[in-house]
């Protein structure tokens, strides 16, 4: 965790404690809900980027010499919406697969469009047509999962093998 993240932490508990003081529940309850999501978001955008470095990893093992690349305090994208967050960028040769990750932090920043608790892309430089849009829900169970947009607008659970095949795109000859 970063030190903007720390930072966030510790204003929402502070917000969290005035409301309470106030006698504003609803407000501490609203907080609460922000934090809880907040920790799914994180959890989850760490699982989607450690997948994709853990299986570019393995590629390199195997001789595919990707370079990986993180860059934090990443701004996207998404309709009118501004997300914020990371991204991971690998390179092999002259292709690079771009990742990005976020949600909208503040309320300038807009809102996630279709219940979603954060967005994210895979991005092929220069192969447009095999991007893919990603959407972060909350599994009945409360559990974060990862959903992919299909081509025919229907969206369907991201796996190990869903990332697998877009990094092969990245290193096929």
């Amino acid at each position: 965790m970063n030190e903007l993240d720390d930072a966030w932490d510790l204003a929402l508990a502070e917000a969290k404690a005035r409301a309470r003081a106030a006698g504003r529940r609803d407000i501490a309850d609203y907080v609460d809900l922000r934090r809880r999501n907040d920790l799914l978001r994180r959890t989850a955008i760490d699982w989607l980027t450690n997948a994709l470095n853990s299986l570019a990893a393995d590629a390199n093992r195997r001789g595919a010499a990707i370079q990986i690349e993180r860059h934090d305090a990443h701004q996207f994208k998404v309709g009118s919406a501004t997300m914020v967050g990371c991204a991971i960028t690998l390179r092999h040769g002259v292709r690079a697969l771009t990742l990005e990750c976020g949600w909208p932090r503040t309320p300038r920043d807009g809102i996630i469009r279709g219940g979603g608790l954060a967005r994210a892309h895979i991005k092929h430089f220069g192969r447009r047509r095999l991007n893919i849009e990603l959407k972060l829900t909350q599994s009945p169970k409360g559990s974060p999962q990862w959903f992919l947009l299909q081509k025919d607008d229907t969206w369907s659970l991201i796996t190990e093998a869903s990332l697998r095949a877009q990094l092969s795109i990245l290193t096929e000859d």
